[in-house]
């Protein structure tokens, strides 16, 4: 029986997710794409989740993709090779889009797809020594599949360097860049990825999932959409049983129910 590529944890509210591969530094295949769509799926809509925590494995988070499943494309079509992005755009786009925050919690290296798992996570935590790289023209290919998400995190400007010359860099420019939000010692990674979940924590979860979706929404609207957009935002969480508790402990000085667990 195969070893599992996905390890799955609860600890109260939070989950965490860890991809179970050190022997490959985590890279992806298709089995791993495809469990690690279904596992934030599931978390997404689980009520007893407030956080989910992304982690590697081993020494490292995620050094892409896998060489053996990159060996296997050259046997494939296109057609295949459509099928296979496509999954993978999928498996993105499911993170990207969890109603649950997402922290990524990095170490080693985070390289071509292992970047893009930065890039649709909510908040960010690497180690200093951890390194970056959209790496794939090094190998003839480029980053597609990631390129949206990627864009939405950094920018334009900063990929047209790094998407272009491949190169490596270190904890502190993915950080000025955008892609990280935290940088961190070795042994502060834990740490830090509590202070922030709970952070989240203390916040309402329908307005944190409500936030979270506004984002997306907001950025591909025209201005007079998002004035309509957001008026009705607001209004439904001013409106909503969790907005109504949290005005109204603000005001009288208690707690609410979701902080005074």
């Amino acid at each position: 029986m195969s070893e599992p590529v996905l390890r799955l944890e609860h600890e109260g509210a939070r989950a965490r997710v860890v991809l179970a591969r050190p022997e490959v530094r985590n890279a992806f295949n298709a089995e791993l794409i495809a469990r690690l769509g279904e596992a934030f799926m599931a978390l997404g809509t689980d009520p007893a989740v407030r956080v989910i925590v992304l982690q590697g494995d081993g020494k490292t988070f995620c050094g892409g993709a896998d060489v053996h499943w990159m060996r296997d494309s050259l046997d494939l079509g296109e057609a295949e090779n459509v099928r296979d992005a496509e999954a993978m755009s999928d498996m993105f786009r499911t993170i990207d889009r969890c109603p649950k925050p997402v922290i990524a919690s990095v170490h080693g290296a985070a390289l071509g797809g292992g970047a893009g798992l930065c890039a649709v996570a909510d908040a960010v935590v690497a180690e200093e020594t951890a390194v970056f790289g959209f790496t794939e023209t090094k190998l003839g290919i480029i980053p597609a599949v990631i390129s949206p998400f990627v864009l939405a995190k950094i920018g334009v400007s900063h990929a047209r360097r790094l998407f272009l010359t491949g190169e490596r860099f270190a904890a502190s420019r993915a950080a000025a860049i955008g892609l990280v939000h935290e940088v961190v010692p070795a042994g502060a990674r834990d740490a830090a990825v509590d202070a922030i979940a709970r952070e989240l924590e203390s916040a309402g979860p329908a307005a944190v999932a409500a936030a979270k979706a506004l984002l997306p929404a907001v950025r591909a609207a025209t201005y007079d959409q998002t004035r309509a957009l957001t008026a009705r935002a607001i209004a439904k969480a001013r409106t909503s049983d969790e907005g109504q508790e949290g005005l109204r402990a603000f005001l009288e000085r208690r707690s609410t129910s979701w902080t005074a667990r």
